[in-house]
């Protein structure tokens, strides 16, 4: 399409931005908000029949659905999609800037150096909680590279884009059109960054997205790219380039593993075990909240680190920890003190016989530790609203106060939040858990199951259901579990037999899911 050509009567290209194997993109703006300026992409329509066509629509209204959920300020926000002269186009945010294989370029060719350790150490805690996101919201981004991570230039975080579940769409419908077997999966991805279970398979998992993350790590600390790294056995050859701490090596080691199973499951996991880099000793007072590099001559020290304390961040911050403290230490006295008033009580109505030892049903109440389960669960909620710091404020109010009961633990993570809006949906979402964590089974049982807290149970069915329906399982099991993220194991199990047609399948599958009795 040229410049000039108005799409959908609404979009006006304005310059052609590139190509790959599944389409075009352009930039375009809006006529109708103003000319704001979009990311236009058109995808390659397949030559198919109407019943693959139909299909086809019925796979991009699910992606945009799971877009527009999507609301994170380092992932482009989506805008629209629609069907154009048999063309489908997805309409996102558009990002001014570069992305970082070019920033690697420059960098390499003005001073010869690639990317340092503490750079790329903070550029994985910038990653990480962005994967984290996709990955609770069931979305898997299948094509991260240095290519698709954008540095705008407004913001120093980087921003992820181009995710490939539109790509896998086109790629299922050409599969389907040209009657190749469904069971082979879909090969979204970059070779060189894409584990060998999506290049030669098409499977992809959370921790898929991990490897490619990592392999943009490596390639920021060596400045090769990745077909220089790999032997002729596809083994990673990069630790004579850089010398770099052992628990990054170890950390980066592990990402890379072959296996799926020998990686990281979840961006969580990387996030605890990555050491965050040195920073300079004068911000070390809000280091377990937040930590500043400061990359500036010493005559410019002084100056600098004065408008950093007078700046409105670090004023905010500072009141966050100290909001922080004095709500747990106010919650934890007035616990205290119902304690000692209940422990009176009890010892005045006992028969002064007794020689009572014993603790009060409050004390036992207290001294019991949290599930950690609760604890991880409420440490993902709080990553969402407050990105990494969430994991260090879990810790400290854990570290200092060791018995905190559940409902003081919320009241002060909410109290970490600026925004009251924002603490007060972040209470909502974990009240809702914690209700949803107790259901009540066919045979009168009552049982911790609901399904979003089992991710064990979901793959495994996901795996299975693969088997019976290919690709197209993925959207049924995700949108199961959108319209009912609260649903028993038993009713998932029951939705995913409705959707599997064939009896001799629905047979096999259950014998394999070993589907629990109602």
């Amino acid at each position: 399409m040229n410049a000039g050509n108005l799409i959908d009567n609404r979009y006006l290209i304005q310059r052609f931005l590139g190509q790959g194997g599944f389409g075009r993109t352009y930039l375009a703006c809006d006529t109708q908000r103003f000319s704001e300026t979009c990311v236009l992409k058109e995808f390659v329509y397949p030559n198919a029949g109407k019943e693959i066509i139909h299909k086809s629509r019925e796979l991009f209204e699910r992606e945009a659905r799971i877009l527009y959920n999507i609301d994170h300020p380092q992932i482009p926000k989506f805008i629209a999609w629609f069907i154009d002269k048999e063309k489908l186009f997805i309409v996102q945010e558009y990002i001014e800037g570069t992305n970082y294989s070019q920033v690697l370029q420059e960098r390499l060719s003005q001073t010869g150096k690639a990317f340092s350790e503490p750079e790329v150490v903070q550029w994985l805690w910038d990653m990480l909680p962005v994967l984290d996101y996709i990955h609770r919201h069931n979305l898997i981004h299948r094509d991260i590279s240095l290519e698709n991570v954008m540095l705008r230039k407004d913001q120093s975080k980087p921003i992820l884009i181009d995710f490939g579940l539109a790509k896998e769409n086109i790629s299922q419908m050409w599969a389907i059109s040209n009657n190749e077997q469904a069971l082979r999966g879909t090969a979204v991805g970059k070779v060189g960054y894409a584990p060998l279970e999506q290049i030669r398979g098409g499977v992809c998992y959370c921790c898929s997205d991990i490897y490619a993350l990592a392999v943009c790590a490596v390639v920021l600390l060596t400045g090769k790219t990745p077909n220089l790294l790999l032997d002729q056995n596809f083994d990673w050859q990069w630790h004579s380039y850089v010398k770099i701490s052992d628990n990054l090596t170890r950390v980066i080691d592990k990402m890379l593993a072959e296996k799926p199973t020998q990686r990281y499951q979840s961006a969580s996991e990387v996030l605890h075990e990555l050491e965050l880099p040195n920073f300079p000793e004068e911000i070390t007072a809000i280091h377990s909240i937040k930590k500043i590099e400061i990359n500036i001559d010493e005559a410019k020290r002084e100056r600098q680190v004065a408008e950093i304390v007078e700046s409105d961040e670090f004023q905010l911050l500072e009141q966050r920890v100290n909001n922080l403290k004095n709500k747990t230490e106010t919650s934890t006295q007035s616990t205290l003190e119902v304690q000692q008033s209940e422990e009176i009580a009890l010892n005045q109505k006992l028969p002064s016989s007794h020689a009572y030892s014993g603790e009060t049903s409050l004390q036992k109440t207290v001294s019991k530790p949290l599930n950690p389960d609760f604890i991880n669960y409420c440490q993902h909620e709080l990553n969402n609203v407050v990105g990494p710091f969430a994991n260090f404020m879990v810790k400290d109010i854990l570290a200092q106060y060791p018995n905190i009961q559940r409902q003081e633990f919320i009241e002060a993570l909410a109290a970490g939040i600026s925004d009251p809006k924002r603490a007060e949906k972040f209470k909502q979402c974990i009240e809702i858990a914690q209700n949803r964590q107790s259901v009540k089974l066919n045979n009168g049982q009552t049982q911790e199951i609901a399904a979003v807290f089992n991710t064990e149970f979901i793959e495994h069915c996901r795996q299975e259901l693969l088997l019976c329906l290919g690709p197209v399982a993925n959207f049924v099991l995700d949108d199961i579990l959108a319209e009912s993220p609260g649903i028993m194991i038993e009713q998932l199990v029951a939705a995913l037999i409705i959707a599997i047609e064939d009896p001799k399948q629905v047979e096999k599958f259950k014998k394999r899911l070993q589907v629990p009795k109602s």
